[in-house]
């Protein structure tokens, strides 16, 4: 049997935090729809930050009931920056949640405005407390391979904050090259380190496409076990905190990636071409991953055929 290869898209949510253009919520649930009707079983659907950070995820509250309205069986998580924001998920009915824990002292501050130890004791109180009422659990760990501000992140960094997170209760341990700076070799490196304290089957990769190597680094990412994986579909993303972030791994390259891989998604490419279709008519923009043109051609071709 192929192996199944596990793919979180965090497009409504890291895609759409950082665009011009505000989405309204009901384009932001019919995009989740889409996705969801192709295949994509968990999705990060929107973070409950501070609206004035971050104004396209102000309907946090609006949005959360709503997919779990329409979508009752997909696997939807939020993120959630710290204990306050969490009781606002929990009052809006997530059942899974994410915090993001920088691996340096700058960024921290850049983007949650705390430094690296109380950034990470509030992440462990955040993580308890969700364990505790029950939800699932992500903890990121951000800029593991060099930070905007600081540089090369240390290996030893990346370590130590994993195993704080593994620790604290997190379900799922995701390894986020934040702004698309790493390489294959780093990666292969950094992700067989990771797994000598962190089981594989708690580890993702969250990846960016900045230095055109996001699907390189997806399949040094596979060669060394790892098989759940973040990915945005259009290739929608980027942190507003973050310079140099650019857009996400697309799902649909790591998608075709994992499939012509040998591997198994569970997930329709050419119900991935309508979601990228539905976002770039939203955001009025293109959008696609480096594989885009060839799907649509192929599809194009099927259809007159």
């Amino acid at each position: 049997m192929m192996q199944r290869i596990f793919v979180t898209d965090v497009a409504p949510r890291d895609g759409l935090q950082n665009q011009k253009v505000a989405v309204s919520t009901e384009s932001k649930v019919r995009l989740i729809e889409l996705l969801a009707l192709a295949g994509v079983q968990s999705i990060e659907a929107t973070s409950f930050v501070s609206p004035w950070a971050v104004p396209q995820m102000s309907d946090a509250g609006e949005l959360t009931p709503a997919v779990s309205a329409r979508l009752p069986g997909l696997r939807v998580s939020v993120l959630v920056p710290n204990l306050k924001g969490l009781e606002r998920a929990c009052s809006a009915g997530a059942r899974e949640i994410a915090v993001v824990l920088s691996a340096t002292e700058t960024m921290n501050r850049k983007n949650i405005n705390m430094g690296l130890a109380q950034a990470t004791e509030v992440s462990e109180l955040t993580l308890a407390e969700a364990r505790r009422l029950g939800l699932r659990t992500r903890a990121y760990v951000a800029v593991a391979f060099e930070c905007p501000f600081e540089g090369i992140t240390p290996l030893d960094e990346v370590l130590r904050l994993s195993a704080r997170m593994n620790a604290a209760g997190a379900g799922e341990i995701v390894i986020a090259d934040t702004i698309g700076a790493a390489s294959p070799a780093q990666v292969r490196e950094r992700m067989r380190a990771v797994q000598e304290t962190i089981p594989v089957e708690k580890l993702a990769m969250h990846l960016h496409d900045t230095r055109g190597m996001g699907v390189a680094n997806a399949w040094a990412a596979l060669e060394v076990g790892i098989r759940r994986f973040d990915a945005s579909v259009g290739g929608i993303g980027g942190c507003p905190f973050a310079p140099g972030a650019a857009g996400n791994l697309a799902t649909e390259d790591l998608v075709l990636l994992a499939e012509q891989g040998g591997f198994s998604t569970g997930i329709s490419l050419d119900g991935l071409l309508d979601a990228v279709d539905f976002a770039e008519s939203a955001l009025g923009a293109p959008l696609g991953g480096r594989s885009i043109n060839w799907l649509r051609g192929v599809r194009k071709r099927r259809a007159v055929e």
